[in-house]
């Protein structure tokens, strides 16, 4: 019969699930974590609870904050269980699972006063994020978007505000009139330069309302770029129900995830850090090259792969590797229109590392879903593909294969599989997409118009009229036929 997890039953666990290797009550808060949800308890909570194992950094505890309406039910279930998280590495050889117990506290989701209050205390010295690609308020060539409306209400509310930032801001100015050190903001999303981008999106809001305190943050507090990988898929019964059956853990909200992982980070940290060289982080003088690495090959890749299996109603990601067509799909843009335009990365083979990441995306025990891979495009897209896209451009390459996955991705937005079945909605601005591609359909560079994802490519023919032919024929010859005709 499964244990409920609890604090209480870390001295019963079933054989083979490890417990926290330290006392959790000898724990001391020193990171506020904004976004608790799977990738960050299989990264950061991770890399924190095997350094903690080691006796090293015990200071720098995790309390967790929010402030979107699915925090709050993250709180209660995590809250019940007492912060801790069973955690299930697997491979295609074996599985592995162990009690991850590093965060310590989650504060009332959205509670202005509590969450500014722990800001605002010297012992905090990191604050943390991943609030996913599209929670930094960017335009559409990634710059801060100074009129979006919760931009704007925090703006014209710094005292109450609603947004991450807000709350950031809010916190600093407590510390900085006590007196106090600015603690460091290091983002864990992935997006290109994330430090830099958060940067810009906190003095960005701190401008509208104070100049001067925008001028503060920006010669005070640290910003480090970072690179954070590793595949961890959204948790549903399945994975629930594998732990109770499997590991004999009752978990409400378990994380799975494969066994690799990275964590690449600038070492930019004034008011300290724990000491994550001891667990793996490697510190780089500059995070860029291994940054474009993982987005172009890693990300880029998983949507090379995501709409067509999406079109061809493929469930699982390592099912889709399986697929002979879209698996040759994936190795031949990588080869010839991505990686040639990866620059060098100090010690790593981008070849090897490509080979790396095809391992990693068959992995037939993940049980990561193609669905997840196809969310989100409209942030996605311009972050991960244009890039590629106008890098092959400029080297004079071809753009043929990243024309298709455009075009797959439109067809995809359309709504409907090969098979006729209906695709749930599947984007913030799924209702924008879908008319726009079944507007494409008839007239393909009407797709081409949506400037916040592609900008000017519309006006370069070479890849206007790529993409024009690529979709003309997915709708003509079908999925298959026109993956086929690209293999060649």
């Amino acid at each position: 019969m499964a244990i409920r997890l609890t604090d209480a039953a870390l001295r019963q666990l079933p054989a083979g699930v490890s417990a926290p290797g330290y006392d959790r009550a000898a724990l001391t808060p020193g990171i506020l974590h904004f976004g608790v949800g799977n990738f960050h308890r299989a990264h950061q909570a991770a890399y924190l609870d095997a350094l903690f194992a080691k006796g090293l950094g015990q200071d720098f505890a995790i309390v967790g904050a929010g402030v979107m309406p699915g925090d709050a039910r993250a709180r209660e279930v995590l809250g019940a269980q007492d912060w801790l998280t069973t955690l299930v590495e697997q491979e295609a050889g074996r599985s592995d699972a162990r009690i991850i117990g590093s965060m310590i506290d989650y504060l009332p989701v959205a509670d202005v006063a509590a969450i500014t209050a722990r800001l605002a205390d010297p012992a905090i010295r990191i604050v943390s994020l991943t609030v996913t690609e599209g929670g930094y308020f960017l335009d559409a060539r990634d710059r801060f978007d100074p009129g979006h409306p919760a931009i704007v209400a925090d703006a014209a509310s710094p005292d109450a505000p609603k947004t991450v930032f807000g709350l950031i801001l809010k916190g600093l100015r407590a510390r900085r009139d006590a007196g106090h050190a600015p603690f460091t903001v290091m983002c864990c999303d992935n997006i290109p330069h994330n430090g830099e981008v958060t940067r810009g999106t906190l003095t960005g809001l701190a401008r509208l309302s104070d100049p001067a305190y925008a001028d503060w943050i920006a010669a005070n507090v640290a910003f480090p770029n970072g690179m954070v990988d590793r595949i961890t898929p959204a948790t549903s019964d399945r994975e629930r129900q594998i732990c109770r059956d499997e590991w004999g853990i009752e978990d409400g909200w378990p994380v799975f995830c494969e066994g690799f992982t990275q964590w690449v980070l600038e070492d930019d940290f004034p008011a300290g850090r724990p000491p994550l060289e001891e667990v793996g982080v490697q510190f780089v003088p500059d995070v860029v090259p291994f940054e474009i690495m993982k987005l172009r090959i890693l990300n880029a890749g998983h949507a090379v792969i995501a709409y067509p299996a999406g079109l061809l109603d493929v469930h699982f990601v390592h099912e889709a590797m399986e697929h002979p067509l879209v698996s040759a799909f994936l190795e031949k843009v990588e080869r010839e229109e991505i990686i040639p335009g990866v620059p060098p990365v100090p010690d790593t083979d981008t070849s090897d590392y490509f080979a790396l990441i095809q391992r990693r995306f068959a992995n037939p025990k993940i049980g990561d879903t193609v669905r997840r891979l196809c969310l989100d495009g409209s942030n996605r897209q311009p972050k991960f593909v244009v890039p590629a896209i106008r890098d092959a451009l400029a080297r004079g390459g071809s753009v043929a294969g990243l024309a298709l996955e455009s075009a797959l991705w439109c067809r995809y937005c359309h709504g409907t599989t090969e098979s006729g079945a209906e695709t749930a909605p599947n984007d913030p601005n799924w209702d924008k997409l879908q008319a726009r591609a079944r507007a494409a359909k008839e007239a393909p560079r009407e797709w081409l118009s949506l400037s916040d994802v592609y900008g000017d490519l519309k006006d370069d023919e070479t890849f206007a009229s790529a993409f024009e032919a690529a979709l003309t024929a997915l709708w003509r010859d079908g999925t298959e036929a026109t993956l086929r005709a690209y293999i060649g």
